[in-house]
């Protein structure tokens, strides 16, 4: 341990990093406190070491600081959090700081933030669903609870009214639930509105709020998300609740991620990404799922943006892989006016048959979903079709596949953004939508569960 022991030897200041000499018994990932002669005092994390030299990077930011007259005190341990039910209800910047006029948040523990790795034999399969009151999102790709879910969206699209409809409206059927929102690198505007639509799930105690603004220093972005977790990881195992965690947005983080590299003089990977990006998102989205013998469970949406609604980009495609499916949403949806415009044909929820189905949300849930997609491909060809030869040109059959997808994108995706949809609500509208199809284009559907809405439909 090396507290109470200050190092006056600070070298250089460089963009957000203070490099440190002369140093002994000093550890990767530790905390670090620099004080100046004047002013507050600055807190930071030790990125390498190497030879006696430390490279700090500074939670806040260095300018206005003499590397002269500055000195390091090292703590021997990581940066650690309070963690525990005190965080509910509360609203704090993105290194945990209030916000909301309050006191400091205490805990009964202090976890690090960098988290603990589990032991792969105790993870359970994520199971049972979060049900979010989201029309697209609960039909279709269904949330389970546990999974890592992230929804990529492109600049002037709804992403963050999604995000924050879902923080407000989503439940665990009755069981303890809370939702952890970290923000990263948003407009002081989206900041005030994040803090609006959440509101009365913050007064309730369902709710931690961490804002980091798109004017806060460039590393603290980088801690948000592992405080969220690290919050989040208790609140679920220790606590016993089901924790939705949203991070929005993943691309801001990779931004600051990229930013910090650039001033170590790191080697630079595909579009001037570090190398470890893939490793780096890996330490943040696995950080969800359930535990054997734990009570509660870890979901994880991340929401970014495609940069020119690139899909290869190297946030979304690297989060591709770590992850288990994705909704993306549609400029050309978004462009008539539906919302959320959710592409039902992109999207993917890998593991929505462990959370949907018989005993978990409706018998006929599954098969409602196959039967709704494979009529939306088909009128998607219809609909090419239709460019090279006109609608004249169509059969019966085709016309009204396209009629089924105007009644698919009005009557079932497209809902308020304050609107809660309870599940038995959704699936009768998807019943009403796909009942616009003659029934022998129906093949998905078992005959009972066709007999009985016909029969409802005709009494």
């Amino acid at each position: 341990m090396n507290t109470g022991v200050e190092y006056t030897s600070v070298r250089e200041l460089r963009g957000p990093l203070a490099v440190v000499d002369k140093v002994e018994g000093v550890g990767w990932d530790e905390f670090v406190l620099l004080t100046p002669d004047t002013g507050a005092p600055r807190h930071g994390l030790v990125l390498e070491v190497d030879r006696g030299t430390a490279v700090v990077q500074v939670l806040e930011d260095t300018a206005g600081l003499d590397p002269g007259r500055l000195r390091a005190a090292f703590t021997g341990s990581p940066l650690r959090v309070p963690v525990g039910p005190g965080w509910l209800g509360r609203i704090c910047n993105g290194r945990g700081e209030p916000l909301d006029g309050g006191p400091p948040v205490f805990g009964g523990a202090a976890s690090a933030v960098g988290g603990r790795p589990v032991n792969p034999v105790r993870r359970e399969p994520p199971a049972d669903p979060v049900l979010t009151g989201v029309s697209a999102v609960d039909a279709l790709t269904t949330l389970v609870r546990g999974q890592k879910l992230p929804v990529f969206s492109a600049a002037g699209l709804p992403h963050l009214e999604l995000a924050a409809q879902i923080a407000a409206q989503s439940t665990a059927g009755g069981e303890p639930f809370c939702v952890v929102f970290a923000a990263m690198g948003v407009t002081h505007a989206d900041a005030g509105f994040v803090r609006d639509a959440l509101e009365e799930r913050s007064a309730a105690g369902e709710l931690v709020l961490l804002l980091n603004t798109a004017d806060d220093p460039v590393i603290e972005r980088i801690l948000t998300p592992r405080i969220a977790l690290t919050v989040a990881e208790h609140l679920a195992f220790a606590e016993g609740r089901h924790v939705l965690v949203v991070m929005t947005d993943m691309t801001s983080y990779a931004e600051a991620l990229r930013e910090v590299s650039a001033a170590r003089g790191e080697i630079p990977a595909r579009r001037a990404y570090p190398g470890y990006l893939y490793s780096d998102l890996a330490s943040l989205y696995e950080r969800c799922g359930r535990i054997r013998g734990l009570p509660g469970s870890v979901t994880v949406l991340p929401v970014l943006t495609m940069p020119a609604g690139d899909i290869t980009h190297p946030v979304p495609d690297l989060t591709g892989y770590i992850t288990e499916g994705q909704i993306v949403l549609s400029r050309q949806l978004h462009a008539r006016g539906v919302y959320p415009p959710v592409d039902a044909l992109s999207s993917l929820s890998r593991l929505m048959r462990r959370g949907a189905g018989p005993g978990r949300t409706r018998e006929d849930h599954l098969d409602v979903a196959a039967q709704l997609l494979s009529a939306l491909a088909r009128a998607r060809q219809v609909k090419e079709l239709a460019d090279l030869v006109g609608q004249a040109a169509l059969s019966p059959a085709d016309r009204g596949y396209l009629d089924f997808e105007e009644a698919f994108a009005r009557g079932l995706v497209d809902q308020r953004k304050d609107e809660l949809r309870p599940l038995d609500q959704t699936l009768e509208r998807a019943w009403q939508v796909l009942l616009t199809l003659p029934r022998g284009q129906l093949t998905m559907l078992p005959t009972e569960f066709l007999d009985a809405h016909l029969r409802t439909e005709e009494g």
